[in-house]
C-alpha cells in the first residue's frame, strides 16, 4: 500500500485494533486454560494407569512366591519387592483376610478390602490370584509422583506457546487494523484537502478490495470535478470571446453614428445588423446547449420512425445543402422504430446536416442513411469534405471546439455538443470517424424500441 507515510490509526483503526486484540486475547486465554486442564488430566490418567500396571506386575510376582510355598507363610516376596522398588514404591502384601504378610507391619492409612486396580491415597492396589482364587492383595505406596514434574514442564510449554500465539495475534491484529484504517484515513485527508480548495490532491492508494475501489472512485470524482471546473472556466472564456467581438463592433458603430462620424446609410446599418445577428446566433446556440443538457428531464418519448425523422430533417435542410453546392444521397429504407422525442432527434439530425453544409466544399457529396445493427438503430451522415485533423478528432463534440481547418466557418462550435447531449439523453451514443482530406462520418446510435415498451 502506498500513500501518506505519516498516516496513523484513526478512531476506526483504534477500535478495530482493540476489537481484534480482545478477540485474540480471549481466544488464547481460553485455549491456554483448556490446554492446561487437558494436560493435567492426561498426566494424571497416565500416572494412574502406570501405577495400576506396576501394581499388577507386583501382584503377579507375589502370586509366584505364594505358589512356590503353597501359602504366605515362608513365601519369597523379594521379586515383588524388587518390582515395587524399581517403580519407587513401598510394598505391602496382605492375605485374603486383610492381615499384612509383608513387610510385617501395616503402613499408615492401610485398610482391608481394596479392589483390583483401585487407586488409593497411598498409590495403587492389585489382587493376588492363584488358580483363579483371591489369596491376597498388594498395596503400593509411592513416595513421589511424576505428575507434578510433567505438569510443570507441560505448563511451561503451554505458557510459551500461549505467549507466542498472543504476540502473533496482536501483530496480525495491528497489521490488519492498519491495512483497513490507513486507506480510510488517507482518503479522508485527501477529501478534506480537496474541499479546502487543493484541486491537485489525490489519495493515490493501492489498497485491498473495496478500499482500493473507494480510493480510485474518490480520485476519479476529484478528476471529474476538476475537469468540470476547467470546462466551466473555459466556457466562460469562450462565451466572453464570442460575445466580445459583435458587441465591440456594435458599440463602435453606434458611437460613430451618435457622434456623427458616419452616416446611417444602408451599408453601415447592414453591417450593424449583421453584428446583431451574430450576437443573436451565439445567444441562441447557448440556449440550445442549455436545453440539450437538460433534455433528459424534458423528453417527450413516443414511438418514432427514424426514417420519418431523418426525411423531415433532410427536407428542411435540402435547399441549404444544394445552395452550398453539395450532392445529396439518401439511403432511407424500411421503418426503424425507437422510443424517442421526435423534435429532439430532428434537432440532432439537423445539426449534423448543418455541420456538413458549413464545412464541406462545393461539389462534395453528403450521404445520409438509416439502418439497424444488432439491437441498435443507426443514423449515419457521411461526407467527402476536407475531414477533421487527427489532433481535433477527440474533441469535436466539445462545446465551443472548432478545428484548425474550420476557423473561417461561421459558428460558435456548439452544434455537435448539442448533438451529443441530445443523443445521450435518449440513452444513445454519437461518434465520428474521419481522416484529414478524406471526409467524415458522424454516427448516431439509439436503442431499438422493445416489444413491451410503451410511448
Amino acid at each position: 500500500m502506498t500513500g501518506d507515510p505519516t498516516a496513523v490509526f484513526g478512531p476506526l483503526g483504534r477500535r478495530l485494533l482493540a476489537a481484534f486484540a480482545t478477540v485474540a486475547l480471549s481466544s488464547v486465554l481460553i485455549l491456554t486454560i483448556a490446554a492446561l486442564i487437558g494436560t493435567d488430566r492426561g498426566l494424571a490418567t497416565a500416572e494412574r494407569a502406570n501405577r495400576a500396571a506396576v501394581a499388577a506386575r507386583t501382584a503377579d510376582a507375589a502370586a509366584d512366591g505364594y505358589s512356590a510355598t503353597g501359602g504366605w507363610a515362608g513365601a519369597d516376596l523379594t521379586a515383588a519387592q524388587a518390582v515395587a522398588e524399581a517403580a519407587g514404591a513401598q510394598l505391602v502384601v496382605r492375605d485374603a483376610t486383610g492381615a499384612m504378610v509383608w513387610p510385617g507391619r501395616a503402613p499408615v492409612g492401610a485398610g482391608p478390602g481394596r479392589g483390583a486396580h483401585d487407586t488409593t491415597s497411598f498409590g495403587a492396589t492389585a489382587t493376588v490370584r492363584v488358580a483363579g482364587q483371591n489369596v491376597g492383595t498388594v498395596e503400593l505406596r509411592f513416595g513421589h509422583t511424576s505428575v507434578a514434574g510433567g505438569r510443570a514442564v507441560a505448563w511451561q510449554w503451554v505458557a510459551v506457546a500461549a505467549a507466542a500465539a498472543l504476540l502473533l495475534a496482536l501483530a496480525v491484529s495491528w497489521y490488519v487494523a492498519r491495512r483497513l484504517s490507513v486507506p480510510l484515513v488517507a482518503v479522508t485527508r485527501a477529501a478534506r484537502a480537496f474541499a479546502r480548495g487543493d484541486r491537485a490532491v489525490r489519495a493515490r492508494l493501492r489498497a485491498p478490495g473495496e478500499f482500493g475501489e473507494l480510493a480510485s472512485a474518490v480520485d476519479a470524482m476529484a478528476d471529474q470535478v476538476t475537469q468540470a471546473e476547467q470546462l466551466r472556466r473555459q466556457l466562460s472564456a469562450d462565451v466572453a470571446h464570442e460575445l466580445r467581438t459583435p458587441l465591440a463592433c456594435l458599440q463602435a458603430g453606434l458611437e460613430e453614428l451618435r457622434d456623427g462620424l458616419a452616416e446611417p446609410d444602408p451599408v453601415r446599418l447592414a453591417s450593424l445588423h449583421d453584428q446583431s445577428l451574430r450576437l443573436g446566433r451565439v445567444v441562441e446556440d447557448l440556449a440550445e446547449l442549455s436545453a440539450a443538457e437538460s433534455a433528459a428531464l424534458s423528453l417527450r418519448r413516443t414511438e418514432v420512425d427514424l426514417a420519418d425523422v431523418v426525411t423531415a430533417a433532410l427536407t428542411g435542410q435540402e435547399s441549404r445543402l444544394r445552395s452550398a453546392g453539395l450532392h445529396i444521397h439518401r439511403d432511407i429504407g424500411s421503418r426503424v422504430v425507437v422510443d424517442a422525442d421526435p423534435d429532439r432527434l430532428h434537432q440532432a439530425v439537423t445539426n449534423l446536416l448543418t455541420n456538413a453544409a458549413r464545412y464541406c466544399r462545393p461539389g462534395d457529396h453528403v450521404h445520409i442513411g438509416v439502418d439497424t445493427v444488432g439491437q441498435q438503430a443507426r443514423i449515419r451522415v457521411t461526407d467527402t469534405g476536407p475531414g477533421i485533423d487527427p489532433a481535433d478528432l477527440p474533441y469535436v463534440f466539445d462545446r465551443f471546439r472548432r478545428g484548425r481547418n474550420s476557423r473561417s466557418a461561421v459558428g460558435a462550435g456548439i452544434g455537435l455538443a448539442v448533438v451529443r447531449e441530445l443523443v445521450a439523453a435518449h440513452g444513445g451514443t454519437a461518434d465520428v470517424a474521419s481522416r484529414s482530406g478524406h471526409g467524415s462520418t458522424f454516427t448516431i446510435r439509439l436503442p431499438l424500441r422493445s416489444a413491451g415498451s410503451s410511448g
